[in-house]
């Protein structure tokens, strides 16, 4: 498997807590609904299809510029996020809270556009709620969105915040179906732990990597520059 994949999937399953805080209220909502649990994968349908979107519009972005420095720039990036995603998730380190910050002035006209389908009275309204969602203020969403970036191809990008929002589905499940066992599990400090640990591991080895090669990838892009 892909570690950026599986990073991006952990950092989504590790945020359990801060996604049930954020968002399971109105997973809970949408569970509690009259409409079922047709709603409730159309909400969670239209988060993914909402992050996938934005992965792809960020690789899509990062690609444009294609030179050794950039791409050095952004393997450092993706290294230095790693870690700070494990402290952040570990409660170590807030650093990335000022993300949630930012965001929080961008959510404001999205959020009055989400109000006209709340609550969901159909799956249409549901997955067009669940795209909203997912441009709420959430620093692991930021966090993980600027990951998928250093990938700098749409395909691969959007794959890795895909792979974010499927991490976030348990503990956005456990909270839209009432699982309360499963909430519990995801919560533990031990498991944030583990995870943060994970994360900060692959963090470490990408800077390591990248600052091993850096040398060849910059001077193999000045032979390539002066045989033009």
């Amino acid at each position: 498997m892909d570690p950026t994949l599986f990073a991006a999937f952990s950092v989504g399953l590790a945020g359990a807590g801060h996604c049930l805080g954020m968002c399971g209220g109105i997973a809970a909502a949408l569970g509690l609904g009259a409409s079922g649990k047709g709603t409730v994968i159309a909400y969670h349908g239209g988060r993914l299809l909402s992050y996938t979107a934005l992965g792809a519009a960020a690789g899509l972005a990062t690609g444009i510029v294609d030179t050794a420095a950039w791409t050095l720039f952004l393997r450092y990036l993706a290294g230095t996020l790693l870690l700070a995603m494990g402290l952040y998730i570990a409660d170590w380190w807030r650093g990335l809270a000022w993300l949630e910050r930012l965001g929080a002035r961008l959510w404001r006209p999205v959020q009055g556009l989400a109000s006209r389908w709340l609550p969901p009275r159909r799956p249409r309204d549901a997955v067009l709620l669940g795209l909203c969602w997912g441009l709420m203020p959430c620093g692991l969403i930021y966090s993980a969105l600027a990951l998928a970036a250093t990938r700098q191809d749409p395909l691969a990008s959007g794959l890795m915040m895909f792979s974010f929002g499927l991490g976030t589905l348990p503990a956005m499940l456990a909270g839209s179906l009432g699982a309360r066992q499963l909430q519990s599990l995801l919560r533990r400090r031990g498991m944030k732990l583990l995870i943060a640990a994970l994360l900060m591991a692959a963090g470490a080895w990408t800077l390591y990597i990248t600052a091993s090669h850096s040398g060849h990838l910059l001077a193999a892009s000045a032979g390539g520059h002066a045989h033009h």
